[in-house]
């Protein structure tokens, strides 16, 4: 059996839903991009031409290829690109503290983020939206953790219109939120899941679509009436890529890193969590081993430094002066260690941070 046989029988084993497909990419990018082209392929398979239509969500981050960038929902990976293509659509960011009403839940919230959802499909006709899209955590829009309940209600509304469920683990797979997918963490069951980045490590580019059958049958169905499945790159599945995945792979599984993540978790968390005193953080938030700090000047007013983005990036390099790598995004410091990351690091990443906030602040 080849390796990439090989890889493709793995991925189907790990998923956390019953899959029947994988289609083999190089980069999140890739796969996304892929996914709209299935999508579209299967729609008209089923002799739905009109059901064309995607949404996905502001602040979602999918990747900058023409397709995935349009899915991607942060402006600046649109200006000057025109995008997003037609037939891209963005529903509402799901962060709570910034965008939920004063005297509003989590739960509440997120019946209105579903409400919302509702209201676009039917503004835009059930009959012509084909897929959702979402990463179980938005990573590059700041790191946001879905509301209490928001991923049951959004799947109810997806399967009131039928409508498929595109799950992006490009950076919550393989152990990233404490469980191997963060479909497990947030009881998602999507037809299809993009996975990229630690499949490999990154050691080298490979990434994968996994589909169930709902989506599999009609593409193949459709491909066997054309006579060939018009798609492909010149490196798909490549197998040097497929034999470090598989590497990879086993890996995690004999270091028992996914379950190392799950245990650190709590104390990564609580640890990041004893910055809420610092008077320039607004929120910390996150989940297993993935977190964001929000950088504010009033805690109250949920405001930062002028212009947007400069707070963060001012600690980010006094924070990187002391010795921790990490991300500005917006407003926020984003954390996402390594897997195998132990206490004593914590503390090392926690002590660097508060040094650094408080070098911001003397400078205010």
């Amino acid at each position: 059996m080849s390796r990439r046989s090989r890889l493709a029988e793995k991925l189907i084993g790990m998923a956390p839903v019953k899959m029947s497909k994988v289609y083999f990419t190089n980069s999140g990018s890739e796969a996304n991009d892929t996914m709209i082209k299935l999508v579209r392929y299967r729609s008209n398979a089923l002799g739905q031409p009109q059901k064309k239509k995607i949404i996905s969500r502001i602040k979602g981050y999918h990747g900058v290829t023409l397709a995935s960038a349009s899915l991607t929902g942060l402006p600046n990976n649109h200006r000057a690109f025109d995008l997003p293509m037609e037939g891209i659509l963005h529903t509402t960011c799901p962060h709570y503290w910034r965008e939920g009403q004063e005297g509003e839940s989590e739960e509440e919230f997120a019946s209105r983020c579903a409400a919302d959802l509702e209201a676009m499909i039917q503004a835009e006709g059930p009959e012509t939206i084909a897929a959702f899209i979402g990463e179980p955590v938005m990573g590059a829009g700041g790191v946001i953790v879905p509301p209490k309940t928001y991923w049951e209600k959004i799947q109810a509304v997806l399967k009131k219109y039928d409508i498929l469920l595109v799950a992006d683990e490009v950076i919550c797979g393989f152990g990233r939120t404490g469980r191997t997918f963060g479909c497990e963490t947030y009881g998602i069951e999507p037809d299809i899941m993009t996975v990229s980045k630690a499949l490999s490590s990154s050691y080298l580019p490979i990434s994968a679509l996994l589909i169930n059958d709902r989506v599999y049958q009609p593409v193949a169905d459709q491909s066997s009436e054309i006579g060939t499945f018009g798609h492909g790159y010149t490196a798909s599945g490549h197998p040097v890529a497929a034999a470090v995945a598989l590497e990879n792979l086993a890996i995690i599984e004999e270091k028992r890193l996914v379950e190392h993540a799950a245990e650190i978790a709590p104390y990564f968390q609580g640890q990041l969590r004893t910055l809420l005193d610092h008077p320039l953080v607004g929120e910390v938030r996150g989940v297993g081993l993935i977190a964001a700090v929000e950088l504010v000047t009033d805690k109250q007013a949920k405001v930062a430094m002028q212009p947007p983005g400069s707070m963060a990036a001012a600690a980010f390099a006094l924070v990187q002066k002391n010795g921790v790598i990490l991300r500005a995004i917006g407003d926020c410091l984003a954390f996402c260690p390594p897997l195998i990351v132990e206490k004593d690091h914590v503390d090392a990443i926690v002590g660097a941070t508060r040094a650094g906030l408080d070098e911001l602040q003397s400078t205010l």
